[in-house]
């Protein structure tokens, strides 16, 4: 981590030639437009690649139902750096939807790094903090699936760091931030200014897109008994004044019954006009056609004459005409001019141009629009878009001029008690509501997903999965990444076997009246403890539980619950292949892997051993096609130890 410039110089002497090559060219090629802050790349290499990381399957804290026969849901007891690292060689592109609530950096201890609690007077705490989540954000970002998506919650204190690091490491992906109103009541401070919102920021693959909302066809309708079929009406105004937009500050009428509507001069039509172009062009036809070729829809009267603009109908005598100037101005200042329908704000006042133009004519009382017919596009295409504004549950919705989704969230303090019903006692400081976590998942996943929450605290992600999969029937995943945050004061705290698993074991069995869930809605998991080797050392320490945890989620994406004692193992099965684990190679063992296509019906068979080269030659002897992989180089796979052998 940060360094001073004389423990740099002290530790120069140790470096070798790798080492202070990749230095001098860090401090080259440092200068650059975005963020910056202390750290210390050769020593984050190293902690990155100086051990693997095993999974170690714990059947007493897994929770496995009469019927589970593999585990798809797992919860990682372990330094999220240590899982992510794991992960990355078990579910790289894997992940579709990763969601975290990481520390927020208030200076109140409130998160440890390097085994000591950050607090608001450390040096280095910002610097701390950034690289903290830069070393797992970096490992995260190789997990995402080619449209996945990564959704972080932090306060307004540290949005603008952390947005900074967002963009570095997801370098042009940024999709947004959604802004969540976390109370109702102020906590007026010194000078006058509350803090009651928090963002969660949104980084996105290209692919991704958030589900939305099917578009309501009851809006749909038909008044005028259009050939073309039902239609909506959409606003035919945008928010310029005329001012801003003289050129579309215009006058239109409707060609049926000759009457005339007024522009809103607060907000000009959305359409260019033939009329005011040629005007404009003084009557120069080649002028007039290269500008209505340059524009990108089409103009109020083409609109017009392809009947797609709505005049709604109004009886005679709400028809208003003036015969004079002076009647109009004298209508104008008594208020009874042409009004917008709702608003009852004039469209005709005293200071605008050109008022003499509406002398005589009819001027009719409603506003028009234009039509959207549901035939102008694939239904597909009718999706609302999430609005960017997290909405409280009572609150309420302005969609005059668009239709969004507004997802809709309990205020931070409900999350507390909903932790408190589940475990009896308020184990988790601030979590996130179930509400919101729930709302977030139900745009970004679909239902087949695999979500990440690589902080994942009390476990409310985990139970937002299990309720999503409840009401569509979806078989989305969950992945719960938990340290046991213990100290030297609190030797035996373990948070994620004692909140974040024991929750989730609750909820899965059902608690306070509520029905718990079944396995096909998710209502299983797999507890896993890392268990970290030295590169070197992995074929001496690694055990048949390690290999057969890591091959099974590698190559199924599933756990097994529970650890078996056979020497070959059935890790996963394909229309033509069969991959085993067999940790031993003598003749009889040999025998029975020679009899495995045949007894489950494969044509190849790939088998993981300590000596592949020989298993491989035993097996084509006998006409049987195999693939032998080695034990160590699989279990070592995805975990860069290779890599830092060579560099020392």
């Amino acid at each position: 981590m940060a360094t001073s410039e004389s423990a740099l110089l002290q530790q120069l002497h140790t470096f070798n030639e790798h080492e202070l090559r990749r230095l001098l060219a860090e401090h080259l090629t440092s200068r650059k437009l975005g963020l910056t802050w202390e750290r210390d790349a050769i020593a984050h290499d190293r902690a990155l690649n100086a051990n693997v990381v095993l999974p170690r399957l714990v059947p007493e804290y897994s929770h496995t139902p009469e019927g589970c026969t593999a585990h798809r849901n797992l919860v990682i007891e372990g330094d999220n750096f240590d899982s992510l690292r794991l992960l990355r060689s078990t579910h790289a592109g894997k992940v579709r939807v990763i969601y975290i609530d990481p520390p927020y950096n208030t200076g109140n201890k409130d998160w440890v790094y390097n085994d000591s609690y950050v607090g608001a007077n450390d040096r280095w705490r910002h610097s701390q903090w950034l690289e903290f989540l830069y070393q797992r954000l970096t490992l995260a970002r190789d997990l995402l699936s080619s449209d996945g998506v990564i959704l972080v919650s932090i306060n307004d204190e540290n949005r603008a760091r952390l947005e900074l690091l967002m963009d570095e490491v997801f370098a042009g992906r940024r999709l947004g931030s959604l802004v969540w109103r976390t109370k109702d009541t102020g906590n007026d401070l010194t000078q006058r200014f509350s803090h009651v919102h928090e963002h969660v920021l949104v980084y996105a693959n290209g692919g991704f897109s958030f589900n939305g909302r099917a578009t309501d066809r009851s809006k749909f309708r038909n008044p005028d008994q259009d050939a073309r079929g039902d239609w909506s009406p959409q606003p035919l105004t945008k928010a310029h004044s005329y001012i801003d937009r003289e050129n579309t500050y215009y006058p239109i009428q409707d060609p049926d019954t000759g009457y005339w509507y007024p522009c809103d001069p607060n907000r000009v039509w959305a359409y260019a006009s033939e009329a005011v172009i040629r005007r404009l062009c003084k009557g120069d036809e080649a002028a007039v056609h290269t500008a209505l070729a340059a524009l990108r829809s089409d103009t109020m009267e083409a609109l017009i004459a392809k009947r797609l603009i709505y005049f709604p109908p109004c009886k005679p005598d709400e028809v208003m005409q003036f015969d004079t100037l002076a009647d109009l101005h004298a209508a104008i200042a008594a208020g009874k001019g042409p009004m917008l329908p709702k608003k009852k704000t004039p469209l005709l006042r005293a200071n605008l141009p050109d008022l003499d133009f509406w002398v005589g004519k009819p001027i009719a009382p409603g506003r028009p629009s234009r039509k959207e017919h549901w035939t102008a596009k694939p239904e597909a295409e009718r999706l609302a878009p999430v609005s960017s504004w997290i909405a409280g549950l009572n609150e309420g919705q302005d969609d005059e001029d668009v239709e969004l989704v507004l997802l809709r969230s309990a205020r931070g303090g409900v999350a507390t008690e909903e932790v408190k019903t589940v475990l009896g006692s308020k184990a988790f400081p601030y979590p996130k509501p179930m509400s919101l976590i729930k709302g977030l998942l139900s745009q970004a996943t679909r239902p087949g997903d695999t979500v990440l929450d690589f902080f994942a605290g009390s476990g409310t992600t985990g139970q937002a999965v299990l309720e999503l999969n409840a009401e569509d029937g979806g078989q989305r995943r969950f992945i719960l990444c938990s340290s046991t945050e213990a100290t030297a004061k609190e030797p035996d705290k373990n948070l994620c076997r004692d909140v974040c698993a024991e929750r989730l074991r609750r909820v899965m069995a059902g608690y306070g009246g509520k029905p718990g869930y079944t396995l096909a809605q998710g209502g299983e998991f797999a507890y896993l403890r890392l268990d970290k080797i030295d590169g070197a050392d992995v074929a001496l320490d690694a055990t048949a539980h390690h290999a057969a945890t890591l091959l099974s989620m590698r190559n199924a994406a599933l756990a097994p619950v529970e650890c078996a004692q056979t020497a070959i193992q059935m890790i996963a099965k394909g229309a033509d292949w069969l991959l085993v684990l067999c940790t031993h190679t003598t003749a009889e063992i040999l025998q029975t892997l020679a009899q495995l296509p045949t007894e489950h019906g494969v044509a190849r068979l790939v088998v993981v051993a300590p000596r592949p080269k020989a298993v491989a030659l035993w097996l084509t002897e006998r006409g049987i096609e195999a693939q032998a992989l080695s034990l160590r180089e699989v279990l070592t796979q995805g975990q860069g130890v290779t890599k830092a052998r060579r560099a020392s």
